[in-house]
């Protein structure tokens, strides 16, 4: 709250908790009876509470000072002649505890003749005193961003309140009703409001009834903007894929929750006592704590009170021994670096490098050999972009995780990571705008045996896995999420109605401009998607075999140069698109959503609806419907690779200084690639051979060092050497 009220236009704050009424209505907190002693009020006596902002400001003693000029005519009606007659008391509340602001609050009620003993200045967190008051008055002028705390706990005591007419204020007191207000720049305002609401020395019976309106008001002050909030800040944190089902507006949120706090929902704790029993203990340590202090103090003879030396020693100790610590610590980082350390031999070095990378690596991805090799013949792929959406992800063995950021990805988890294996997926902007269809274009560059994404029940995974092998319907697109059952399409509008009303009304135009690039004519051309009285899958819930997968993305991709030929410029620069009316960072998004409808109809594909819980199976425009409406040729395949191929080409030999998106979406490949491999496998073979025969060259022509002498080997001795003759004869020669 003080971050709002110090700068609205940074901070998202939600207003109001339920935890300041739990407090004050709890029976264990007030103590009426033991505060007024300690206070030495009395029964009779009428107390008037000054509260204030919670946050501090030089103008707040001038504040006081006015509401006790205010309240001064209401001394006339407490003569107090004797002891049993009402007597006026007046408690000013504030943040400020010291003694200098008690003496200057005294001081000020001095001089405006008030008895002495009539003011007294108190901490505004003491919530048994603020219960003992009979009459509350805000006495701050400050316009603030959130309505008091302080006049929410005043109300829920069924205190009747008085404020000035500020705006936050006047938005949930009515005049009258639940409370009184005064004009603020008119502080006599003040005096003519307090005569009418106090009489004889007591509360009059309208105020009475005021106060106890005012306590249902506050105890359901907050509910609207609070649940109104906490939507609102969910729904900008959490950011869900597109396939996942679009939240309620917060306008639908039902009446009652809206209107009064769910405190139903907490009876369902069974042990009530565990909260007393540490109120209770809290409760007592208080006590042991103050009885403590007020020994240490009567024992003190110094100026600063004995409890106050004893922490401020704990403190500075503490700070000592944090300081010796960081110094220490320091000092053995600068020796360690300075000092000579055993390294090891390098087998064991090795060693701890391979143990320290395995186990690093706990997010790891198995390749397609593995699967088969597991016997997974489907696998469900869950787009995801981070942390926050890891409770929503499966984890059977049947579903993987497609993590579109490196940085969201699960430990120990089998997910696949989008951005190796698709490099434009690290961009930012494409990650926003592709969503879930840079998922399928990651997937696509290093395809794995099925493509599925979304999540269906137990009972629809199995008919469909027996449908796929059964091959019941052959090449077709299965689907599990209805344009006709989409909640953003309440008056069931046809294909191209449906996309233009998700589209700011200009899908249309996309689509025939993106027809237009790809290609390469000049009429506006638009495919015929007929009513014929079945739907349209949505929300990239559906499923293909890989070869069709293959060939859609082929053709995809093409459509997603051509439409972000059309937008990027002016979304990149003001962050507008025509396919919104506002700024929107996912523009592509909801024109990708239905594009395998058109190819797929076109194409020539089976589509079949499956229901995602009971798994039942209803084909949808049958090839009986289509006859004469599907351009088959435009989606041929044939046509499809060859203008794939010719793309290929263009990039990987003319290399077109343009900004082009095409080559960034998956691979590059044409025929001439496999020439250009094959030429280049050559020169890297003939060079190996000329290497190798320089080499063999070099070694024949080095110059050899000539002998300098032979070792001969003497004959051997004879056995009859007994004068020694053949030895002499043998050294002479």
């Amino acid at each position: 709250m003080f971050y709002a009220a110090f700068d609205a236009g940074n901070y998202f704050v939600v207003p109001g908790t339920p935890s300041g009424t739990c407090k004050v209505d709890n029976p264990t907190i007030i103590h009426e009876e033991n505060v007024r002693v300690n206070m030495n009020i009395g029964i009779n006596n009428f107390v008037v509470g000054i509260v204030g902002s919670e946050l501090l400001y030089k103008g707040m003693w001038l504040e006081h000072a006015l509401v006790l000029k205010a309240l001064l005519p209401l001394l006339a009606k407490f003569p107090g002649g004797d002891s049993s007659s009402p007597r006026l008391k007046i408690i000013i509340l504030s943040q400020d505890l010291t003694n200098n602001y008690s003496a200057a609050m005294e001081e000020i009620a001095l001089n405006l003749n008030y008895p002495r003993g009539t003011v007294k200045h108190v901490a505004i967190d003491d919530t048994g005193v603020l219960g003992i008051t009979d009459l509350v008055i805000y006495g701050s002028f400050l316009e603030e961003q959130s309505f008091p705390d302080i006049l929410i706990k005043a109300m829920c005591l069924e205190k009747p309140i008085i404020a000035p007419d500020l705006s936050i204020i006047k938005k949930h007191v009515n005049d009258g009703v639940n409370g009184h207000l005064f004009t603020k720049e008119n502080i006599k305002d003040l005096t003519r409001v307090m005569l009418q609401v106090v009489s004889e020395g007591k509360l009059s019976s309208p105020v009475r009834n005021v106060a106890s309106t005012g306590k249902n008001t506050a105890k359901n002050m907050m509910v609207l903007k609070s649940v109104e909030g906490y939507a609102s800040l969910i729904e900008n944190i959490m950011k869900l894929p597109s396939e996942v089902a679009s939240p309620r507006d917060v306008s639908e949120i039902p009446s009652d929750t809206k209107t009064e706090w769910q405190w139903h929902l907490f009876e369902a704790i069974a042990d009530h006592r565990y909260v007393n029993r540490i109120l209770r203990v809290n409760h007592f340590l208080d006590l042991v704590e103050s009885q403590g202090n007020h020994t240490q103090k009567e024992e003190s003879s110094g100026a600063v009170p004995a409890n106050d030396t004893f922490v401020y020693s704990l403190w500075e100790e503490e700070k000592r021994n944090q300081m010796m610590k960081a110094r220490k610590t320091r000092e053995d980082d600068e020796l360690r670096d300075r000092s000579e350390q055993s390294r090891g031999t390098w087998e064991e070095v090795y060693k701890n490098a391979k143990k320290a990378d395995r186990s690093k690596n706990d997010l790891h991805e198995r390749d397609d050999g593995e699967l088969e090799r597991t016997g997974q013949p489907l696998c469900i792929y869950e787009p995801y972009f981070g942390q926050g959406s890891w409770p929503f992800l499966h984890n059977k063995s049947v579903y993987r995780g497609i993590g579109l950021s490196t940085k969201g990805r699960r430990p120990r988890k089998d997910d696949i990571d989008a951005p190796s294996r698709l490099a434009l997926l690290n961009t930012p902007y494409y990650r926003d705008t592709l969503g879930d269809f840079g998922a399928f274009l990651a997937i696509a560059n290093q395809c794995l045996d099925w493509i599925f994404i979304e999540s269906l029940s137990e009972k629809a995974e199995v008919a469909l896995l027996e449908d796929i092998e059964a091959q019941k319907h052959g090449d077709a697109v299965y689907f599990w999420v209805r344009m006709d059952k989409d909640p953003r399409n309440p008056t069931q509008h046809d294909f191209w109605s449906f996309c233009d009303s998700i589209n700011a009304g200009n899908c249309k135009f996309a689509f025939s401009q993106a027809f237009k690039k790809i290609y390469g004519i000049n009429n506006t051309v638009l495919p015929l998607m007929p009513v014929d009285g079945d739907t349209w899958s949505v929300m990239h819930s559906w499923a293909m075999p890989t070869k069709s997968f293959l060939e859609f993305v082929m053709f995809s991709r093409m459509f997603v140069d051509a439409l972000d030929a059309q937008v990027y410029e002016e979304h990149q620069q003001s962050g507008l698109c025509y396919l919104s009316l506002s700024k929107d960072k996912n523009c592509y998004s909801r024109v990708l959503e239905v594009v395998v409808n058109v190819w797929a109809y076109h194409s020539a594909r089976r589509m079949v609806y499956i229901n995602p819980n009971t798994g039942e199976m209803q084909e949808q425009h049958e090839f009986k419907k289509r006859a004469g409406k599907m351009w088959v040729k435009w989606f041929d395949y044939n046509t499809l690779k060859a203008m794939d191929e010719d793309l290929a080409e263009e990039a990987d030999l003319d290399h077109p200084g343009r900004r082009w998106l095409w080559p960034s979406t998956g691979e590059v490949f044409w025929q001439g690639v496999y020439e250009k491999e094959r030429i280049q496998w050559r020169k890297d073979k003939e060079s190996k051979k000329q290497k190798t025969r320089a080499k063999i060259q070099r070694i024949k022509n080095r110059t050899h060092q000539k002998v300098i002498g032979k070792y001969v080997k003497p004959p051997p001795e004879r056995e009859t050497d007994t004068n020694h003759t053949v030895t002499a004869a043998r050294l002479l020669r």
